[in-house]
């Protein structure tokens, strides 16, 4: 379900909030700590770990908004192509320059929605040791405040279903760190897109990710 110019809808994304409420606290025991942090109105930007297979579902279920994810194309596959799509789902290109994904992302962002972005840009870790540049882009292009996100816990013992996802009923924390700007003194307003400002920008979302990481693990003792 898109929008005007491509972008996605925010009822389709409304829907994708619902059926992850109902799947995600369905099928595991989500404990969902800080979600007052997310602006009530207005852009913003998840940046969430990467480390389970149920991450963007889980986040659709328990932020407190409507998100729309960036995905890899390689997820839009057979039926689940029109599905994602009627939820507000991005399809993105993670090989080359994918300029449709980024006017879609955009335009979320200029409409006042939530992005969601793995900045990894694939499944790992999940401790952003290392991240692509799309997130800063899109945060200094924007202006729109970064929310960081930690989900954490189901990997200390296998899922019968599969590796990538935690065993059914296990307790996953969602924890939702303090907004904050790609750009120091930006204060909502888009700011500068050199190669040097988004490079800079890069280093400063990677500190703050890190640090809330940190703080999520000694407060859920994971």
């Amino acid at each position: 379900m898109t929008g005007a110019g491509g972008v996605p809808s925010e009822a389709g994304a409304a829907v994708g909030r619902r059926i992850g409420i109902g799947l995600m606290y369905g099928l595991w025991r989500p404990r969902v700590l800080g979600a007052w942090r997310v602006p009530s109105a207005g852009p913003v930007i998840l940046a969430v770990n990467h480390s389970h297979g149920i991450d963007g579902p889980m986040l659709m279920g328990t932020a407190p908004r409507p998100v729309h994810f960036l995905i890899k194309k390689e997820a839009f596959v057979g039926p689940l192509d029109p599905f994602l799509r009627g939820i507000g789902q991005l399809k993105v290109d993670r090989d080359a320059v994918d300029r449709t994904a980024i006017t879609g992302a955009l335009g979320v962002l200029e409409q006042g929605g939530v992005l969601g972005i793995f900045p990894e840009g694939t499944r790992g870790e999940g401790d952003f040791a290392s991240l692509r540049a799309g997130l800063a882009y899109f945060a200094v292009r924007s202006g729109a405040p970064v929310v960081p996100v930690a989900v954490l816990g189901g990997k200390d013992r296998r899922s019968r279903l599969s590796p990538a996802v935690p065993p059914l009923r296990t307790r996953v924390d969602v924890v939702f760190g303090d907004a904050f700007e790609a750009q120091e003194g930006a204060r909502g307003a888009a700011g500068r897109r050199t190669r040097k400002a988004l490079d800079e920008a890069t280093v400063r979302i990677q500190e703050r990710l890190t640090a809330h990481l940190a703080e999520a693990r000694r407060l859920t003792g994971r």
